[in-house]
């Protein structure tokens, strides 16, 4: 994948939908939460647009990216805060953790002429001193975005492009002591697609483009010994959009500049039985827009948590108390345990308490954007339960749950409003298996998302949540060699909150490989959509046909 909502909506319990190609507007869905449902983290650092109220996972390039964790459910409410009732996503920038000194050199080529070019310098020495420098620029012609049914101006192709840099430096002052700062910025821009003036016949916007910039740094102190862990951090991240009539950029922008500022204590200590683990913080959130105003918003928070693994008994608590600048305080809570009932064979169950304020758009925005500051805050339960069996060749595991949400905030067709309960419940089922260097694997989802108000369209089903996904994959691995073929299969489902208007199912094949040339050349493919499935994940807008993109990259270690 070229970003990381690439990578991630085919992992097992997502669904998404996009009007475009890279860089134009999307969502993403974990187990019947949308985006701004899930917290985004860079290094630990909050990443979302504060207007929006979610985070631009098409604009995170995946090449800047060493790797992804994703926690489900609401258990993240407790130690994160609001904005995770529907889960956590993680995201590690490259070099946080050096083993050589090594220079690397990646371009790449692919369809709709797109291009691929980047750099990355990573240095390590023995007086503790570990850097890690990426650049790379990333750009396509792209496809046009509107659908021949579809609403829109310039039915042209929509290109996109963008310069991304990260940064990682860190230094160990001493055995227990490290300082250390990070970073991701990503500055792009997107060709959009402009409405019609119906009255006059005419285009809204000529040649319309978005600019984007997106990023997150990250400075700390940290310390760690074999008892206790403690670290000091200030974080701040930007998601600035600005829309121009003309290439010339001429004209008033639309412009959403969004800030977050944050400072956060977190520590762990080991305790005679178990560890216990605390923390708190301070955030900032303001919004500079020529559209709508918004007051700033502080959130003052802190949480302590316990954490069991004994025997054959895993178990965690945590509690955590946020205070609203805006909204009345809230506070969050986690109960969970697990049991070995064999060294391979491990059954758990959890209870989360959710919350999550509305976004600035959702409150003050514009009328026309169906804005309402009457909007109170969602909160939820979220009950979960699994069985898992992990051994030397596979790892499978089954998980069920069931959300009730009170007070979700969902688009009437008019405007933002909250319905009074909503009911999301389904299973996730994974393995994942690797006999004699061949993969197997698969994942499945089954989901029912439903307004349970007992009002206007009770019983109806959520926006975007299909009902049923896929994913089915086979793969073989050597120590030069790594194919991997992928059919995924997305159930229909409805996309507006009256069921009206339907999206049909679909199914993707895809195949990608990584070939080590030499010691230091490897080259990677991927041919996605290979039968040239015409599917749409949101109505008007075109997804892409067969497509591919191939990269050389030369290592010197």
């Amino acid at each position: 994948g070229q970003t990381v909502q690439d990578i991630i909506s085919r992992q097992p319990g997502f669904s998404n939908f996009s009007n475009g190609g890279m860089g134009t507007t999307s969502n993403f869905y974990v187990r019947g939460y949308d985006k701004r449902q899930i917290l985004v983290l860079i290094d630990g650092i909050r990443y979302s647009s504060v207007d929006d109220g979610g985070a631009a996972l098409s604009l995170l390039p995946a090449e800047q990216v060493e790797r992804i964790e994703v926690l489900y459910g609401a258990s993240g409410s407790s130690i994160y805060g609001a904005d995770a009732m529907g889960g956590v996503i993680q995201i590690f920038t490259k070099g946080s953790n050096i083993e050589n000194n090594q220079l690397s050199v990646t371009i790449g080529a692919g369809s709709h002429d797109h291009y691929l070019y980047g750099t990355t310098a990573q240095f390590r020495n023995t007086q503790g001193t570990s850097l890690s420098l990426s650049a790379s620029r990333n750009q396509t012609k792209g496809f046009s975005s509107v659908a021949p049914d579809g609403y829109g101006y310039n039915k042209d192709d929509d290109g996109f492009k963008s310069n991304n840099y990260s940064l990682n430096l860190n230094q160990k002052l001493n055995d227990a002591v490290t300082v250390g700062i990070s970073g991701l910025y990503s500055d792009s821009t997107t060709d959009i697609d402009a409405g019609i003036d119906f009255a006059n016949n005419s285009p809204i916007l000529n040649n319309a483009h978005a600019d984007q910039k997106n990023g997150v740094a990250n400075v700390y102190v940290q310390y760690k010994d074999a008892k206790k862990t403690a670290k000091l951090a200030y974080g701040y991240s930007v998601a600035d959009s600005s829309t121009y009539e003309h290439e010339s950029k001429i004209g008033n922008p639309d412009r959403y500049d969004t800030t977050q500022q944050q400072i956060n204590l977190t520590g762990d200590q080991n305790l005679s039985v178990g560890t216990a683990i605390y923390g708190i913080e301070y955030l900032k959130q303001e919004l500079d827009s020529n559209i709508y105003d918004a007051d700033d918003r502080q959130v003052t928070s802190g949480y302590l948590g316990y954490i069991l693994s004994k025997g054959n008994i895993d178990a965690q608590a945590n509690i955590r108390y946020d205070d609203y600048s805006d909204f009345d305080s809230k506070t969050t809570y986690n109960l969970g345990t697990a049991y070995r009932l064999t060294p391979e064979l491990r059954v758990g169950a959890n209870y989360a308490k959710g919350y999550r304020a509305p976004s600035f758009t959702q409150l003050f925005g514009p009328a026309s954007w169906g804005s309402n500051p009457n909007l109170r805050p969602e909160t939820s339960d979220n009950y979960e339960a699994f069985i898992e069996y992990d051994a030397l060749l596979q790892s499978t595991r089954l998980t069920a749950y069931h959300n009730k949400v009170d007070d979700l905030i969902s688009w009437s067709g008019s405007k933002n409003e909250n319905i009074e309960s909503a009911e999301i419940k389904g299973a996730t089922l994974s393995t994942d298996w690797n006999i004699d260097n061949y993969l197997f694997g698969l994942s499945y989802d089954y989901q029912q998302a439903k307004n349970d108000s007992g009002l206007s369209n009770d019983g109806k089903y959520l926006a975007i949540r299909p009902e049923h996904k896929g994913l089915v994959y086979m793969g073989y691995q050597l120590s030069d060699v790594n194919i991997r073929a992928e059919y995924q299969y997305v159930d229909d489902y409805y996309y507006d909150a009256t069921n009206n208007t339907k999206v049909d199912s679909y199914n993707l094949v895809n195949i990608s490989g990584n070939y080590k040339l030499t010691d230091n050349l490897s080259i990677t493919a991927r041919l996605n959509n290979i039968f040239n499935e015409k599917y749409i994940t949101a109505p008007g807008y075109n997804t892409d046909g067969t497509n591919f993109f191939t990269s050389l990259t030369y290592n010197w270690f």
